[in-house]
């Protein structure tokens, strides 16, 4: 724990106030990471000044105190269900990046059993990436109970919480037409565990769009994988050694078709000219890698559901929920260019 210098004591705001030249009610606004809520006006010099002092002493403010002040903890819980996911990672970076400014800490819930661990632990606002169908009750017991939720689902209406809604089937289709455009043999990267058949809308997707092209499904072009990272590699390489091999892949996410991009290079193939790949989701790594990948997704999702869970933990869930809807789009980049 910080001491001042030579004093052996803990320092105090009224340290931090004597230090910067202000009141204690200065020190904790600034402290407090509350400014632009409509509190009192302090200068951007003032509040340097405040910050300095604090740094120079060793002060950090008594979170529980002021949780038990303030009712609020600083703190919001992201439920992910796949860290690895570049989804969930460009969750994690908007978040944080509108959350430093507030003085709020996210805490992230790597798995998908959200329910034991928000019954016992308390923040500012939740948000859950994925509910399966036996705890949509726990949502409505959570909310009635007072806890703020975000939650990212395609059905549930906004009852006591908020809900993200982005239906992906329109936005997949719109991968799959941007392929045949320029391709007859497509494949697909689609997870399928324990030896089921794959499903899913987004493989309905891919189904329905060869259909309508007028071309067979070929099952050696599928690529069913465990959902994993190394999974997706693994029948992305599969799927591409052979000498009758699909000329492009329709990954049902970003990260498998990242991992589908790896391994076709390792194969010695250029992606964007000997096999086009195309994802779902519009992660913010797949933009930045390279060749930058071709996806599909909602539109400024990530920024968006972050200052709105960030203005939720702010307002403390005062306001009436809503329902947010994110319509999908095709982003073309190097992965898949446009095809004559």
């Amino acid at each position: 724990m910080a001491r001042t210098a030579g004093s052996g004591t803990r320092p105090t705001i009224r340290m931090v106030a004597a230090e910067a030249g202000v009141s204690t009610a200065t020190v904790s606004y600034v402290m407090s990471g509350r400014r632009g809520e409509g509190g009192p006006g302090v200068s951007d010099i003032t509040v340097e000044r405040v910050r300095a002092a604090a740094e120079r002493l060793g002060y950090r403010p008594n979170q529980a105190a002021r949780a038990i002040r303030t009712g609020r903890t600083n703190t919001v819980i992201l439920s992910l269900t796949m860290l690895s996911d570049p989804w969930s990672l460009s969750v994690i970076e908007a978040v944080q990046r509108v959350a430093a400014p507030l003085g709020i800490t996210p805490m992230i819930l790597g798995d998908a059993d959200w329910v034991k661990v928000l019954q016992s632990h308390d923040a500012d606002a939740v948000f859950v990436d994925a509910v399966r169908p036996e705890q949509r009750g726990a949502l409505e017991g959570l909310a009635a109970r007072g806890t703020t939720l975000v939650v990212f689902d395609e059905e549930l209406g906004a009852e006591g919480f908020d809900v993200i809604r982005s239906v992906a089937g329109p936005g997949c289709a719109l991968a799959m037409q941007h392929l045949l455009a320029g391709h007859r043999k497509v494949g697909c990267l689609v997870p399928a565990r324990g030896g089921t058949p794959p499903a899913g809308r987004r493989y309905e997707a891919y189904t329905s769009a060869l259909a309508g092209a007028g071309i067979a499904l070929n099952e050696d072009f599928v690529g069913t994988f465990d959902g994993t990272t190394t999974g997706a590699y693994a029948a992305t390489m599969r799927l591409l050694s052979g000498e009758d091999r699909p000329t492009a892949l329709y990954a049902t996410s970003d990260y498998a078709a990242m991992s589908a991009v790896n391994a076709a290079q390792r194969l010695g193939l250029t992606v964007g000219r000997d096999v086009d790949i195309i994802g779902v989701g519009n992660a913010i790594e797949g933009e930045r890698m390279t060749p930058s990948l071709s996806t599909v997704g909602p539109v400024d999702f990530f920024e968006r559901v972050a200052r709105l869970l960030l203005k939720r933990a702010v307002d403390g869930g005062t306001r009436e929920p809503e329902v947010l809807d994110f319509p999908w789009q095709l982003f073309v980049r190097e992965s898949a260019p446009h095809r004559a």
